[in-house]
C-alpha cells in the first residue's frame, strides 16, 4: 500500500507550490566532444549542422516530404501507447505501456540524446547518443561499466562509436565511469586548444578517440544534466496526456538517472494533481527509502555500515544510491519495491501472453504497474514506460544459465509471482 506525501519529498515544498523549471541551457555553437558516462567526440560543428538544417527546410517541400519526418531525428518521440491486455484483464485496471522501444535507437533514451546534444548540455543512453550523433556530424566515445551486457558495447561499436569498458566502482572513485568520461571531455578540449595553436603536436601520446579534427569536448552527464528531465517534461509527459486524453489515474516507472520519472510525473501532476505518480525500485537501490521514509538507505546500509559495492540486480539501467539533479525534479506520491524474480517472471509472462519482448527495466515497470493496480483497486487507468526491448539483454536477463546462477530461473505459469491465483 502507499501513503500519499503532503510535501515535495526533496524540497519540502507544499504540493501547490512546485519548484520553477530550470532554465534551458544555451545552445552549442562550436563543439568537439560530448562525454557522458558517455563521451562523444564531435568531428563537425553543431552550428554548421544547424545552418544546413535551416537551409534545407527553407526550400519548398514536396508532397512526399510533407508526409515524412525530417531525417532520423524527426522519427524520435510520438511513440504509441498500447493496452497491455493480459495485465489489464488480471487486475481490472486499464494498464497501458508507452512503447519507447520503437524509437529509432530502440529506447526511451533517444529523447534524452537529442535534448542533450541540441541544448549542449549506462548503456541505453550511450546507444541513443551513438545513434543520433551522426545526424549532427558527431563522433562518440562511450565509457561504460564492464559488467553491462556485452551486446550493448557491440551495438555501440556497430554504430561507429568507440567503447571504453571500465571496472564498476563507487561514484566517489576517480575511475568511476562517469568521472572517466568527464576527464575524456577535458582531454578533448585540451587537445582542441593545442590544435588551434599548432597543426602538428610533436611527441604527443595520441588517444585513440581524440581525432585529429576534434573541435573540443563536451561531457553529456545524463545523470545530472537537466536536459534529460526536460526531454520528458516537454515530450513524453505531454504525449501520454494527449494519448489518454487526460483520463489517467496513475503513472509508475523505475529510475536510473531519474529523468523519465521526474519529467513525466511533474508534467502530469501540473495538468491534474489527482494523477498519482509512483516509483518502482529494484534491489540494491536506495530510492524507495528516500521516497517513503525520507532517508536514502536502509538501516543495514546505514552510514559506517554500508558496503562499498551495493548488492547487485539483474535489471540494468535502473536503481541508484544517490539523488541526481534529475530525480530531484520528480513529484511522487509513493514508491514500491520490485524484485529481480518479479522482473524476470514478468518478462516471460508478457512474452507468452502479449508477444511483448521487453528489456529488464521495462519488465520492472510492468511489475510496478501491477503493484499500483493492486494498491488503488480496479477501474483505474495506469500508464508505465516500456523503455527498450529484450535484444540488448540476451547475454544476461534472457540467458538461462546466467539467471540460474542467482536462483532466478522463471517457473511461473501465470501471475502467481504477483500474488494472483494460478
Amino acid at each position: 500500500t502507499y501513503k500519499p506525501l503532503n510535501t515535495d519529498i526533496f524540497t519540502n515544498r507544499a504540493p501547490n507550490s512546485p519548484p520553477p523549471l530550470p532554465p534551458p541551457m544555451a545552445p552549442v555553437r562550436t563543439t568537439g566532444a560530448i562525454v557522458a558516462a558517455i563521451s562523444i567526440v564531435f568531428v563537425a560543428s553543431l552550428f554548421v549542422c544547424n545552418l544546413k538544417s535551416k537551409s534545407s527546410s527553407s526550400k519548398k517541400k514536396t508532397k512526399l516530404q510533407k508526409k515524412s519526418t525530417e531525417g532520423l531525428i524527426g522519427a524520435i518521440g510520438n511513440t504509441p501507447l498500447i493496452r497491455i491486455n493480459s495485465l489489464s484483464q488480471a487486475t481490472g485496471c486499464e494498464i497501458f505501456g508507452k512503447c519507447e522501444f520503437l524509437n529509432p535507437g530502440g529506447s526511451v533514451k533517444d529523447r534524452v540524446a537529442v535534448k542533450i546534444i541540441e541544448e549542449g548540455s549506462a548503456g541505453s543512453t550511450a546507444i541513443s547518443l551513438a545513434t543520433v550523433a551522426p545526424a549532427y556530424g558527431c563522433k562518440c566515445h562511450v565509457v561504460i561499466p564492464d559488467d553491462a551486457a556485452i551486446e550493448k558495447s557491440q551495438i555501440i561499436e556497430a554504430l561507429g562509436a568507440t567503447v571504453e569498458r571500465v571496472r564498476p566502482v563507487s561514484i566517489t572513485h576517480r575511475d568511476h565511469y562517469v568521472n572517466i568520461a568527464r576527464r575524456r571531455a577535458s582531454e578533448a578540449n585540451e587537445r582542441a586548444l593545442k590544435l588551434t595553436k599548432s597543426e602538428e603536436i610533436d611527441g604527443e601520446n595520441k588517444s585513440s578517440f581524440l581525432l585529429m579534427n576534434c573541435k573540443g569536448g563536451f561531457f553529456a552527464d545524463q545523470f545530472e544534466n537537466l536536459a534529460n528531465f526536460r526531454a520528458h517534461y516537454e515530450g513524453t509527459g505531454p504525449e501520454i496526456w494527449e494519448q489518454t486524453e487526460g483520463n489517467l489515474d496513475a503513472f509508475v516507472a523505475a529510475a536510473g538517472t531519474g529523468g523519465t520519472v521526474a519529467g513525466v510525473s511533474k508534467f502530469l501532476q501540473e495538468k491534474n494533481p489527482n494523477v498519482k505518480c509512483f516509483l518502482v525500485d529494484p534491489p540494491g537501490s536506495g530510492l524507495f527509502n528516500k521516497v517513503t521514509r525520507g532517508v536514502m538507505y536502509t538501516k543495514e546500509e546505514a552510514e559506517g555500515k554500508r558496503l562499498k559495492n551495493p548488492f547487485d540486480t539483474v535489471t540494468e539501467g535502473i536503481g541508484i544510491n544517490r539523488i541526481t539533479k534529475n530525480f530531484m525534479m520528480a513529484k511522487l506520491d509513493g514508491a514500491f519495491r520490485g524484485t529481480d524474480m518479479e522482473a524476470v517472471e514478468m518478462s516471460r509472462f508478457l512474452l507468452k501472453n502479449d508477444g511483448l519482448f521487453l528489456g529488464s527495466s521495462s519488465a520492472m515497470n510492468c511489475v510496478g504497474a501491477v503493484k499500483v493496480a493492486k494498491s488503488i483497486g480496479p477501474g483505474h487507468t495506469i500508464v508505465t514506460i516500456l523503455c527498450d526491448n529484450g535484444m540488448r539483454h540476451l547475454s544476461k536477463f534472457y540467458n538461462a544459465e546466467y539467471l540460474s546462477q542467482f536462483g532466478l530461473t522463471p517457473k511461473a505459469s501465470g501471475l502467481e509471482f504477483m500474488g494472483f491465483p494460478k
